[in-house]
């Protein structure tokens, strides 16, 4: 295969800002300084669907799992450490609850992205984000019936969210676009 072909496995990701074997850590400090930023300007409404988007587009499932893992403890440490959530059964599972729920917008949004055809990159997200979107909300409105919240998801309330996750995937895809423009890390412009 000549050196300027990517490979079919690498080819099928969406988001290639940096050299394949860089993917997980470049993924990971992006998601995690952004879960940073989103913890202490948002608390409570972190994107992590937006998150979950952008990891399945770079990477495959099991260290997209990762890495939203990853940012779902940053965001954890945030609440509890410095924004000083309350240290209680219902804190915690709400907590926990999140986490399954990022994981689980992750699986949805590698698996639209599997589905779906390669071109139309931004379109293609677009239709990922949505899938991601209503997996994570639907897991957390799941929760409601055992922990309480049921007031946090009124047709405003998730639609004002979804608009939110929506911001921040642009913004990430774009940081994803300048980082591959700029080519750091050593990567060549052919790969």
């Amino acid at each position: 295969m000549p050196a300027e072909m990517p490979s079919p496995e690498i080819d099928r990701f969406r988001l290639r800002p940096v050299a394949p074997r860089l993917a997980p850590l470049f993924c990971f400090a992006l998601l995690t300084a952004a879960c940073a930023l989103a913890s202490f300007a948002l608390a409570c409404a972190t994107p992590f669907a937006a998150f979950a988007v952008v990891a399945a587009a770079m990477l495959p499932l099991r260290p997209a799992l990762l890495v939203v893992a990853g940012a779902w403890l940053v965001n954890q440490g945030i609440g509890f450490g410095a924004l000083h959530y309350p240290i209680d059964g219902s804190t915690i599972a709400w907590g926990l609850v999140i986490g399954a729920a990022a994981l689980l917008a992750t699986a949805a949004a590698s698996a639209v992205l599997r589905m779906l055809p390669q071109g139309r990159t931004p379109l293609m997200l677009a239709i990922a984000l949505v899938a991601a979107y209503a997996a994570y909300e639907l897991a957390l409105l799941a929760a409601t019936p055992f922990l309480g919240g049921e007031g946090a998801f009124t047709a405003a309330i998730v639609t004002r969210l979804g608009f939110l996750s929506a911001v921040w995937l642009a913004g990430l895809v774009a940081a994803c676009e300048i980082v591959r423009l700029l080519a750091p890390f050593g990567r060549t412009r052919n790969a």
